[in-house]
């Protein structure tokens, strides 16, 4: 028996993936979509759920920015169990020098058109005041979200089956390629294109593409409501953000609308097994205590760990392989997958289609690498 043929196969049923089926679908393509056992595993599973305008790059505030657009015009079709919600970010500053970033930072994002506030040390202590007194102020993003990636994906998927896609969950891809990919037990799906959207696990099925896992741990409490009202972000945060090497914390803080808790953040390289590191998740409640000092009262019910595909000039890749015409990637978001997976998708269709898009996708190509051989892998 011949193998299905479609013109899209995606590799992967996390967030990205999801939105890339949904997108060629959107556009009439026969999609399938492959994966082991889950919707929204992997890295999706392991999120924070952070809608989040970045801007540690031009590149970087361009994909982010359109995605979190695309976020906010896709809100009124999301259903309830997605628990999107538009609580805005605040950067809290520590200190003078940080505050200094806030005022440079408040005046970048607000020369591009995304609306940004400046917080007094007092008005950062009457909209969270369970921050510790006498940090210095700090920035509110009020157009960033949350949301609950699991459910997301899963909508996702299900816009992309209304319109014809099939969802095949089954044994481990071993291999893509040559337009097919193959599965452990030997059979094989066909497809015009394969997606390569297998997150952390990416570089095992198409060799050579310069993706790494970094490993994240996160903590959910028990439900607290009222406790933080807006995705709370230490400024220091970018500083330990920037390391591609060294294992890193930052205090990370997001309200749930269950009147949970998510505490993050950790980054650490070279760390294979999911186990949790007692370390590190020390490091990282401390650090959220230094921030928080009440959250030392509040009941942990879970800890949690995954792993982030992540690129050694944090930028995705999203486009055509330069060795396989027919595979397309769309791998490397590291800790801006849930943010960016509807970018990602719009701009890997439109290369698809070869038809334009609202912004350059040139820093995003894989074809990139080459001028990434000195970058600190």
């Amino acid at each position: 028996m011949n193998a299905a043929t479609y013109d899209v196969v995606v590799v992967g049923a996390g967030i990205v993936g999801a939105a890339c089926a949904m997108e060629c679908a959107r556009h009439n393509l026969r999609v399938a979509v492959a994966d082991v056992s889950t919707i929204g595993g992997g890295a999706t599973a392991a999120g924070m759920g952070h809608i989040v305008v970045m801007d540690d790059s031009d590149s970087q505030f361009a994909l982010t920015r359109y995605s979190q657009q695309l976020w906010r015009e896709l809100q009124s079709e999301l259903p309830d169990d997605v628990e999107y919600v538009e609580c805005g970010t605040i950067w809290v500053a520590a200190d003078d020098e940080e505050f200094e970033a806030v005022h440079r930072k408040q005046a970048w994002y607000t020369e591009r058109g995304v609306p940004a506030q400046v917080l007094s040390s007092g008005d950062l202590e009457k909209v969270e005041p369970n921050l510790r007194k006498g940090l210095s102020g700090g920035l509110l993003v009020p157009q960033d979200g949350v949301l609950y990636p699991p459910c997301a994906a899963r909508f996702l998927l299900e816009k992309a089956q209304e319109r014809g896609a099939t969802v095949q969950l089954g044994p481990p891809v071993v291999e893509i390629g040559n337009g097919r990919i193959r599965r452990a037990d030997g059979s094989e799906v066909c497809g015009g294109v394969i997606v390569n959207a297998a997150g952390a696990w990416s570089g095992e099925l198409t060799p050579g593409i310069k993706v790494k896992k970094r490993k994240g741990h996160l903590v959910i409490t028990d439900r607290y409501p009222g406790f933080v009202h807006h995705q709370l972000v230490e400024l220091g945060y970018l500083k330990s953000a920037h390391s591609v090497t060294a294992d890193s914390v930052a205090f990370n803080v997001q309200p749930r609308r269950t009147g949970q808790l998510l505490i993050g953040s950790s980054r650490q390289y070279g760390a294979e097994h999911t186990e949790v590191d007692h370390g590190i998740l020390a490091r990282m409640l401390e650090r959220a205590q230094l921030y928080m000092p009440a959250l030392a009262e509040t009941s942990a019910i879970r800890v949690w760990t995954g792993f982030r595909a992540a690129t050694p000039d944090k930028l995705p890749f999203i486009g055509p392989w330069t060795e396989d015409s027919t595979i397309f990637l769309a791998t490397g978001h590291e800790g801006l997958g849930i943010t960016t997976s509807l970018a990602t998708a719009r701009l890997l269709t439109e290369q698809l289609l070869g038809t334009t898009s609202a912004i350059a996708r040139e820093p995003y190509l894989p074809s990139r690498a080459g001028s990434m051989e000195h970058a600190h892998a």
